[in-house]
């Protein structure tokens, strides 16, 4: 079993950065893939980022490309979210995941096991 809690969002300045953190519970996070994903308001759920368990693979939806950076730290028991150029449309609520299985990239929800509560990254123009 694992709790995320992410932590990191609040209001910023089109063209600002933000560090999302989530941080896990449980005695395993090593074995979890990770990803990030966002909800806005009337919008459904948009992936942005994955990381395999080992941290050796990434992949980035090419709305957030060159822009955000996905990392984790296994003995920090924490994944980042890396956010920077932030438009107005990146305002929404963000998520992290976690699925165990094998090390792999997972960019869909479904797969994923775990979720965090959202922090909500506001960017004004």
């Amino acid at each position: 079993q694992v709790q995320l809690v992410e932590s990191g969002g609040g209001l910023v300045q089109a063209g600002g950065s933000l560090r999302l953190s989530c941080a896990a519970s449980g005695r395993t996070f090593d074995t979890y893939n990770m990803g990030w994903f966002r909800q806005a308001p009337g919008k459904g759920r948009e992936f942005l980022a994955a990381i395999t368990w080992r941290g050796d693979s990434t992949e980035y939806a090419d709305s957030v490309e060159g822009r955000f950076t996905i990392d984790k730290d296994n003995t920090q028991k924490k994944a980042y979210l890396q956010m920077n150029s932030l438009k107005p449309e990146d305002t929404a609520v963000y998520y992290c995941a976690a699925s165990g299985g094998p090390s792999r990239l997972i960019v869909a929800a479904a797969p994923y096991d775990y979720w965090g509560q959202g922090t909500q990254v506001t960017v004004s123009s």
